[in-house]
Formats: C-alpha cells, sequence, structure tokens
C-alpha cells in the first residue's frame, strides 16, 4: 500500500537481479517503459537521485496519481515513445526497458490485448492510430499472413489468415473473443500445459499494430545516445526474437560478432560502444516464478556504454524480423 492507502503498483518481473546486476544505483535514470511504475520505484527506492518515466500509454499517467507525489521532482513523467528518449534526456546513468505489453494493459479487456477476455480488438499502446481490428479489416490475405508468421512465429499463417478472410465477409471482426475462436478453429485443441492456440497470432497482430520490433530498434541507438560514458542500460525482454536483438546489439557493440567463417578476412577493429555486464541472459528464480508464473518467459541483459561514438548499424545485423514490404 501506498502513504494514502491507495493499492501499490505490482513489482514487475526481474527486479531484484536487475538492481543487483546495476548496483550502486544513483544518478540520472529513464525508465523508458513506465507502465505501472514498477521499475521507476524500484531505482528511486533503491537510490536513483531522478527517473525520468516514459510511456506512449496515456493511461500509464492516470494509474501514477496517486503516488507519484511521494517522489517529489525526483520523478518525472514523460508522454511519449522510448525510441525518442534522447530528445527527452542526456547524459544519463542508467536506462531500464521492460518490452512487450504490460500486465496493467493485459488485465483491461476493453484495452483488447488478451484473448481470454472479451473485448473490442484493439491493441493500441498509445490509444491511437490504427487498431487490430483495422488490420484485421483491412489487410488481404498474404498481409495477414506474413504479419502472423514474421512477427506470432505461427507456423499456420496462411490457414488462419484465410480463415479471418472468410469469416470477416460474413460479419466484421471486431471483438478479441471471435477472433480467439476463429484461430481456435484452426488449429487442433492445445493439450495441458500448452499455451492458447491464439497466442502466437494475437502477439503478432500487436506487436504489427504497435510497430514493436521497428520500437526496439530504434529504442536501443537512442538509449546508445542518451547515456553517459559508465551509463547502464538494462533490457527486460520476454520472447526469443526481442531477446535475440538486444543479445546481438550488445555484441555487436561490444566487437564480439567475430567473422562469419574463418576464412573470412579480419573486421578492422573499432572502438567498443558498450561493454557486456551479463554475460548469460538473467531469467527468473524459483522464487519470482512462484510470486509471478508471467514471469517465466522473461530475460535480463545489462550492458556498460563506453566512451566510444555511436555507429551505424542495420536491423538485419541484429535478426530483426520484417515484412515482405519492408525486406531488401
Amino acid at each position: 500500500m501506498t502513504k494514502d492507502g491507495a493499492e501499490a503498483p505490482h513489482i514487475p518481473v526481474l527486479l531484484r537481479p536487475l538492481l543487483k546486476a546495476v548496483a550502486p544505483v544513483s544518478g540520472r535514470w529513464l525508465d523508458g517503459t513506465f507502465g505501472a511504475g514498477g521499475y521507476t520505484r524500484g531505482l528511486l527506492d533503491a537510490g536513483a537521485d531522478q527517473v525520468v518515466g516514459v510511456d506512449r500509454d496515456p493511461l500509464a499517467f492516470d494509474l501514477a496519481k496517486p503516488w507519484a507525489a511521494e517522489y517529489g521532482d525526483r520523478l518525472v513523467l514523460q508522454a511519449g515513445v522510448f525510441s525518442k528518449m534522447d530528445e527527452y534526456a542526456s547524459d544519463l546513468d542508467g536506462v531500464v526497458l521492460d518490452l512487450g505489453v504490460s500486465s496493467m494493459q493485459l488485465d483491461l479487456a476493453e484495452r483488447g490485448f488478451s484473448f481470454m477476455r472479451d473485448g473490442p480488438l484493439d491493441m493500441r499502446m498509445s490509444q491511437t492510430g490504427p487498431s487490430a481490428a483495422d488490420l484485421v479489416a483491412e489487410l488481404d490475405e498474404v498481409q495477414l499472413a506474413d504479419i502472423l508468421y514474421t512477427f506470432g512465429e505461427e507456423r499456420a499463417s496462411r490457414r488462419i489468415a484465410r480463415a479471418i478472410v472468410r469469416e470477416r465477409e460474413a460479419e466484421p471482426i471486431t471483438t478479441t473473443l471471435r477472433l480467439a475462436k476463429i484461430i481456435e478453429s484452426c488449429l487442433p485443441r492445445s493439450k495441458p500445459g500448452q499455451s492458447h492456440p491464439a497466442t502466437r497470432s494475437f502477439q503478432g497482430l500487436r506487436i504489427a499494430v504497435n510497430a514493436e520490433y521497428d520500437e526496439l530498434f530504434e529504442g536501443l541507438l537512442a538509449a546508445e545516445r542518451a547515456l553517459k560514458p559508465g551509463g547502464l542500460l538494462a533490457v527486460v525482454t520476454f520472447h526469443s526474437i526481442e531477446d535475440r536483438m538486444v543479445k546481438r546489439f550488445f555484441q555487436h557493440r561490444a566487437g564480439k560478432t567475430g567473422r562469419a567463417n574463418r576464412y573470412a578476412p579480419e573486421l578492422e577493429e573499432v572502438p567498443s560502444q558498450f561493454e557486456i555486464v551479463t554475460r548469460k541472459s538473467v531469467g527468473p528464480d524459483d522464487q519470482e516464478l512462484e510470486e509471478n508464473p508471467r514471469s517465466r518467459s522473461a530475460r535480463l541483459r545489462v550492458g556498460r556504454r563506453t566512451t566510444a561514438e555511436p555507429g551505424p548499424i542495420t536491423p538485419k545485423e541484429l535478426g530483426m524480423p520484417q515484412l515482405k514490404g519492408q525486406r531488401g
């Protein structure tokens, strides 16, 4: 509970190992995915002088009102996207990014992120722009299949896209449960312990609606520009593609990409922009898994900024999935 009796925000995943990896916490930080404010509060309570909380979802700041005043000017709330963080702050001592959809968004049926609750097929983190319902209504079968396969890693993408196009001709698909039922009809019944049949498709649509991979790519570069030498970048991911992009970014920036094969010419040595702090990704311990089953797929990676100037890098070098129209 907070001092005024309001319910405290949930503790975010991997907060304990994150604070351990970046200890001692001090100086000015930026939380690029403010959400329910858990990381921001953890950093402030651990000793950060100030945290700039960035979020594109206006609901995040509404929910912070009961407790934000406790921190006075140590907490700065900034509406926006973390890919533009270097426009909001510079010479930072640390940046933390908690990727994907937040529990706050998942738990609200009216936001349309969850296939477990009936609500409008929305999925917009910023609550602006085209929704998932718009994509489902307007894209052709090939485009839908490309999104489901590329962003959701759904192997039955063509079958599902075909069913979506067929069903929308009979009646518009505007709710989460209707879409989930259409997807379920295309796939074998899930066995106990397996994920819901709609998991991958909903992930793919959500990533497309919010341009999440573009945001991550640009956000990593923005963090590189915003951090001071010695500043720390901590990123928590929730699926393999995000983790791969973050891993490759740190490897590339630490000069650990190596040669494609032993016969290739030696690459010209360039100054490293980051030192890798966590040699391997850090996952939840048994205590956290018991406290929060949603943490089971979470992975933390941390790097420390050097004095080297930012350099060029491409989405392909990070293994970033791109739709057919974006490739080339």
